[in-house]
Parts: structure tokens; sequence; C-alpha cells
């Protein structure tokens, strides 16, 4: 469980970062289409729960055997899964490689919280 929540810790720290200081490029560089107006704001809002879920993470990583860190890493097997949704499904008319690989990244790390849960709990 530590390192799953390191390795999650940095990856959402880093993406959080990026949104905060860069969001309309961070759009940009995703969607292919420009972040401007509302959507930089709403980039900076999701960086923003990114450092939070990412701070979150590397806080409990070495406090793996808790109910609390159990409970950390099932909200964030569902937020992988629901990343990997939303970006197939805002994909699908125009697919582009970095939105595949966003979606890759958050399915394995889903399947790596199930399998990480689901040793823990038998």
């Amino acid at each position: 469980m530590k390192e799953l929540l390191t390795a999650s810790a940095l990856l959402e720290i880093g993406a959080g970062l990026i949104l905060l200081a860069a969001p309309a490029r961070a759009i940009t560089l995703v969607f292919n289409a420009p972040g401007a107006g509302a959507g930089v704001m709403a980039g900076r809002v999701a960086g923003a729960a990114l450092l939070s879920i990412g701070t979150s993470c590397w806080l409990a990583r070495r406090d793996s055997g808790s109910a609390a860190a159990r409970a950390l890493l099932s909200g964030l097997g569902i937020y992988n899964v629901a990343i990997v949704v939303l970006v197939i499904s805002s994909s699908l008319g125009t697919p582009g490689p970095i939105l595949w690989a966003i979606a890759a990244l958050h399915a394995a790390m889903a399947i790596w919280c199930v399998s990480v849960l689901s040793k823990r709990s038998l």
C-alpha cells in the first residue's frame, strides 16, 4: 500500500501543480482545445483538488494498515475509475494520444487500488 500511496501522491501533486500554474496550457495540451475563461478557473480548481488528493496520499503512505488509509485507497480507486470513464467519454470525438495515456494511467492505478484492497481484506 505504501508504494501505491507514494506513486499516487507524486502523480496527483505533479498534475495539481501543473494545473495550478498553467491551466490554459494544460487544457490545450490534453484536450486539444483552448483553455480560456471558465475553463482556466475550472483547471485551477481541479489542480487544487489534485494537490489535496496527492497530499493526503503522501501523508498516509506510512499508515498503510489503518482503516483510514484503506478508506483513502477506496476513494482513490473510485477517483481513478471515474477519470477513466470521463476521459474516454470526452475523447470519443477526437481521441488524442495524451488523453489515451491519461486513461491508461488511471486504469492501471485503479487496478492497483483494487489489487491492494483485495489483498488487505483477506
